[in-house]
């Protein structure tokens, strides 16, 4: 696994941004500002080439617009939230389905199945139809291979992400009661075989009681590296 040029920083939540080996800045799932668990300083990233987003609840697009408008950042997304985002004045979007792969630059981004609802709420307090949810699999310049899985439970065709895709490195919600919690989540790291697992979704809410500690337990005898990141910490 060739890390060399390749950053990983956790801003809480399902929010990562990617440094690649190019030079590249990849935000996934960008929620900033009211973001409990974002640090300050990371509110207002003034740089971004590439942003994913995963299904459109708040606390996985909620900064999107606008970082997209501040940066210009192309966002890559499901094909019903880029008309969306399209109406809020975001000038490049992707809009893509499962199964496809698009690349930006030298990053290739597949699209994978998540086992999940993707209902947007508007300005005014309704639901829209926001497509299915999804995860997303990056492959980087230096053949490096991250899945973020988005929200999901566990489902048994992770094994085909592996066959696949075979991700080095795994970013699995962990938190419990609006997705996996660490018991399931081991079981998804038992079918994706990854060489690296960052636990995400879990403490932002009272609801989320899941920890990196039960998921490493679960693990123990495994041939996995949990990497517990705290939020504005980087793995490089």
């Amino acid at each position: 696994m060739q890390l060399e040029g390749t950053k990983v920083t956790w801003l809480g939540h399902a929010t990562f941004l990617l440094e690649t080996p190019g030079q590249k800045r990849i935000v996934i799932d960008p929620w900033l500002e009211g973001n409990p668990k974002c640090p300050p300083a990371f509110y207002q990233l003034d740089r971004a080439d590439i942003i994913l987003i995963t299904h459109g609840h708040f606390d996985h697009m909620g900064s999107a617009a606008d970082l997209a408008k501040r940066t210009g950042a192309t966002v890559v997304s499901n094909f019903e939230i880029a008309p969306y985002l399209q109406a809020q004045g975001v000038e490049n979007t992707v809009g893509m389905n499962k199964g496809g792969t698009v690349t930006v630059g030298d990053i290739k981004i597949t699209m994978v199945h998540a086992d999940h609802s993707s209902g947007i709420t508007t300005a005014d307090g309704q639901t829209v139809y926001g497509g299915e949810a999804s995860g997303f699999v990056v492959t980087l310049e230096n053949g490096l291979t991250f899945y973020h899985a988005g929200d999901t439970n566990v489902f048994g065709d992770m094994e085909h992400i592996r066959h696949l895709y075979a991700p080095d490195v795994a970013m699995l919600p962990i938190g419990g009661h609006f997705t996996m919690a660490p018991k399931e989540a081991a079981y998804a790291v038992r079918l994706l075989k990854p060489k690296v697992v960052v636990p995400m979704h879990y403490g932002t809410f009272p609801a989320l009681t899941g920890t990196p500690e039960a998921l490493k337990d679960l693990l123990a005898g495994e041939a996995v590296e949990v990497i517990a990141l705290e939020p504005g910490s980087t793995w490089q």
